[in-house]
């Protein structure tokens, strides 16, 4: 004779419970998820279906008027020259700004950390992390006084030395160097406080080891601070390298994209085309550079795992 399993009544509980907390957790989080899909998700979604159509500004009181173009803007895309200049401008800007970036705040977090500075290590990190949180607008106007070519501050201090400074701005060889350099310094402040952070959780039994071992500072630096640091530098790499594909009110204040495209950013060729109302080729010029923002973004993370 079988005789049967008694039903268990802790099971519907726990199920009750586990749809509990999951409800108390999305009413946490609704209002987030209410403005991502308003503000972020809604947009983009809008964005890139305008980049199949002919869409213009004076199209906007008349959706019939609107044609579906299929692929063209991304073919046009491909023989816009501005555009291509554009994408090249974009890719100099994150190749030569990301290292300059990153390491400048290890530099500065590595010589804050091991207690060199004289002066209260928090006088630093403050006016290394100031620029970081200062309006970009501000900063860009006021090295565009520094820069210029003759009241500029820059060149006023090359002259005492007997040099003559350029036009820093207005020349294609230094205008797009001049603002990686202003974004680079803008910017290392925000590595600096995160890798600081991450140096301090790395235990002194390590480096006391690896000094018994015989390893130098050098040594010590590669084979513990680095490997320790990976986690983190992942982070600001990642970081670093989104905000730097978008990068706008630099040159847009600075230069204008200027002169003859050379620091004509992707970001801002986007921009001119929504100012003249072309909507569909700056929705495809849009969904590009996101589509290319994120594939760099899952690139990296793979990377920065499997190392």
């Amino acid at each position: 004779m079988t005789v049967a399993a008694p039903v268990s009544r802790a099971a519907p509980l726990r199920i009750r419970g586990a749809f509990r907390q999951s409800g108390i957790g999305w009413i946490f989080i609704l209002p987030f998820v209410v403005l991502f899909v308003v503000f972020y998700l809604g947009p983009l979604l809008v964005g890139i279906g305008m980049s199949f159509t002919d869409m213009r500004s004076t199209d906007v009181t008349d959706p019939l008027g609107v044609n579906l173009v299929g692929v063209d803007n991304y073919l046009r895309l491909m023989n816009d020259g501005a555009m291509r200049q554009a994408a090249l401008n974009t890719v100099v800007f994150v190749v030569t700004a990301l290292p300059l970036t990153i390491g400048l705040g290890l530099a500065s977090a590595v010589l804050l950390n091991s207690g060199i500075a004289r002066l209260p290590a928090v006088f630093f990190r403050l006016g290394y992390y100031l620029p970081s949180i200062t309006s970009i607008i501000g900063i860009a106007v006021a090295w565009k006084f520094l820069l210029e070519p003759e009241a500029g501050l820059v060149n006023r201090l090359l002259e005492l030395v007997g040099l003559q400074g350029p036009n820093w701005l207005q020349d294609q060889s230094t205008a797009l160097p001049s603002i990686i350099v202003m974004t680079a310094w803008r910017s290392f402040g925000f590595d600096m406080v995160v890798l600081l952070a991450a140096l301090q959780t790395i235990p002194r039994e390590l480096y006391e080891a690896a000094e018994v071992d015989g390893a130098g500072r050098w040594a010590r630096f590669r084979s513990v601070t680095v490997p320790a640091l990976r986690p983190v530098l992942l982070f600001c790499t990642v970081y670093s390298s989104v905000g730097f594909m978008q990068f706008l009110e630099e040159p847009l204040v600075m230069t204008r994209g200027g002169p003859l495209n050379s620091t004509l950013s992707a970001s801002l060729a986007i921009f001119g085309q929504f100012g003249v109302g072309n909507y569909g080729y700056a929705g495809a010029a849009a969904t590009v550079l996101f589509t290319v923002i994120v594939a760099l973004a899952v690139l990296q993370l793979r990377l920065g795992r499997n190392r």
